[in-house]
């Protein structure tokens, strides 16, 4: 009998073990999971420190150094009906990079009314179209320059 009661004593001590280790791995396995969704929730060494933004009241109309600072548009006479009229639909940078004569702006401006839903302009339309071909002028292209200064070499087969 005394077997039975050292065998019995020992799977209890067993068991006791197990449950331990089972309980270990219940808290670790609870722990990385907290530490999955908050990796900083053990950084003992930092401050908590609240950091508030107070956001700047920005003029949208400034202009810096002849240029208007939220379009990148030159400041001339025209400005303001180019940005109110022209950025509602696209970035002014479609404006710059399309430097055209005002035949060719008057085409375009009729082709968005057809096709793009832009609304009459106007009086504006001439007063828009004075400012890009005076501001944004076609640029004579050519072929480019030759390259120079590289060494080339012979591909293999």
């Amino acid at each position: 009998m005394k077997k039975d009661n050292t065998f019995s004593a020992q799977i209890k001590t067993i068991y006791k073990m197990l449950m331990a280790l089972f309980s270990l791995f219940v808290v670790a396995g609870g722990g990385l999971v907290y530490y999955a969704n908050n990796p900083t929730a053990f950084n003992f060494n930092s401050e908590n420190k609240t950091v508030s933004t107070v956001p700047l009241e920005v003029d949208e109309d400034l202009i810096v150094d002849g240029i208007h600072i939220r379009t990148g548009l030159v400041d001339d006479q025209g400005l303001m009906v180019v940005v109110n009229n022209c950025t509602n639909c696209h970035s002014a940078k479609l404006v710059t990079q399309n430097r055209m004569n005002a035949e060719r702006w008057n085409s375009t401006i009729k082709w968005m009314q057809e096709t793009q839903n832009l609304w009459d302009l106007g009086k504006n339309q001439e007063i828009i179209v004075n400012y890009l071909v005076k501001n944004y002028p076609p640029k004579a292209k050519g072929r480019r320059m030759a390259l120079s200064g590289i060494e080339w070499y012979e591909l293999e087969d």
